[in-house]
């Protein structure tokens, strides 16, 4: 191990009410002027006038920008961009998830440092910080409010490009558990299985150090725990909080370990076809756990997830096969398909074009086994 930089967010604030620690930190960073990033279904349903209202409290004024969608496209921020210039806006922001922080995180970046979108896809393509971002997250799974990580779509070549940027990383972020109560069954169960993606995968890494698998490990057990409770009942407000934990420390660790195949190969899909990144995830995790399972080099990880899982091992055990059920056994429990022909869309006349987009991407890099083109169809063919 050698000399490595840490990545993490500026300011945090959490647990049930924490909402309210925000006027405070606003005053002292003086911002007078701000442009909330949300979706039209929170707009309506009210959390954007809460969080308009702490603003207000903190005498600083608000535009709004409500056209947020799921798998934000250069057309979307370039638009957020103009918002944020039109409303003088001092700071961005996001009310929702991963989808309303990627989009502030990408056009602060351009706000910033000026050009496209599309001249920052890759690691570290830019000079100056963002424009500062708030992110009040409403889900427990992207862990964008604590990345150096945001995706957005091209909408010319329908892929999903990855930006990896220590300039973006969001300045305060709020993970006040009133604001995810709500959430459905569905996206419950899709935002916790992306977490339980970025922390296997951040093991999985050959950038994983002490510091980030005492993060990743720790997040596997909770979300194991407490996951099939928050999909249950989201009214648990204990699984909820623990949620909101694991998905934070989560996003800690694969800022800085890197993330791998499964997230190249699903961010190929949901680019490709616009379908939910955490389902994405969670179809492909086992087959792509299966695939990094030859290399020599996992298999100690391998043994340290299962211990995570509360898998105990025994003489003779296949800790690949064993981690690889489990987590089958898991997004089974909360409801996620299994294979990818559930979703109605994937063609696997598609995989070339997927598998080349897969390869190109920056997550790619850092998987702890090198995979080519060809392995990635055949993955891709295994999760049909």
């Amino acid at each position: 191990m050698g000399a490595e930089r840490i990545n993490a967010v500026k300011t945090s604030f959490f647990g049930r009410g924490a909402i309210s620690l925000l006027p405070d930190e606003l005053k002292k960073r003086g911002f007078r002027r701000a442009l909330i990033v949300t979706d039209k279904f929170l707009a309506e349903q009210g959390v954007v006038s809460r969080v308009g209202g702490v603003l207000a409290s903190a005498g600083t004024e608000y535009a709004l920008f409500d056209r947020v969608a799921p798998n934000p496209t250069v057309g979307i921020v370039n638009a957020c961009i103009e918002a944020a210039k039109a409303s003088g806006a001092q700071v961005l922001v996001a009310v929702g998830g991963g989808s309303a922080i990627d989009t502030c995180k990408a056009a602060g970046i351009v706000l910033s440092n000026g050009g496209r979108v599309e001249d920052y896809e890759g690691v570290e393509k830019s000079v100056h910080p963002g424009m500062p971002v708030i992110a009040v997250n409403t889900t427990a799974g992207t862990g964008s409010e604590v990345t150096c990580f945001y995706i957005v779509t091209d909408d010319v070549r329908h892929s999903k490009m990855c930006m990896v940027d220590a300039n973006c990383i969001v300045d305060i972020a709020v993970n006040d558990t009133d604001f995810m109560i709500s959430m459905p069954e569905g996206l419950t169960a899709s935002t916790g299985m992306d977490a339980l993606t970025h922390a296997i995968e951040a093991a999985m890494t050959w950038r994983a150090t002490p510091l980030t698998d005492k993060d990743a490990y720790w997040a596997i057990g909770v979300i194991r725990e407490y996951l099939p409770r928050a999909v249950r009942d989201g009214t648990d407000e204990e699984a909820r909080e623990m949620m909101a934990y694991a998905q934070y420390v989560a996003g800690m660790a694969f800022s800085n370990a890197g993330l791998g195949m499964v997230h190249a190969m699903a961010h190929a899909l949901g680019g490709f076809y616009n379908l939910p990144h955490g389902v994405c995830n969670a179809i492909l995790l086992p087959y792509v756990l299966e695939y990094n399972g030859q290399f020599l080099q996992a298999q100690g990880r391998f043994k340290k997830i299962g211990k995570a899982f509360g898998i105990r091992e025994e003489p003779g055990m296949s800790m690949v096969h064993e981690v690889v059920r489990a987590v089958r056994a898991l997004a089974g429990e909360v409801g996620i398909p299994g294979r990818l022909r559930e979703l109605k869309i994937v063609k696997e006349s598609d995989f070339p074009a997927l598998a080349k987009l897969a390869v190109a991407d920056a997550c790619m890099d850092t998987n702890i086994g090198k995979a080519r083109a060809g392995d990635v169809i055949q993955v891709y063919r295994a999760a049909m």
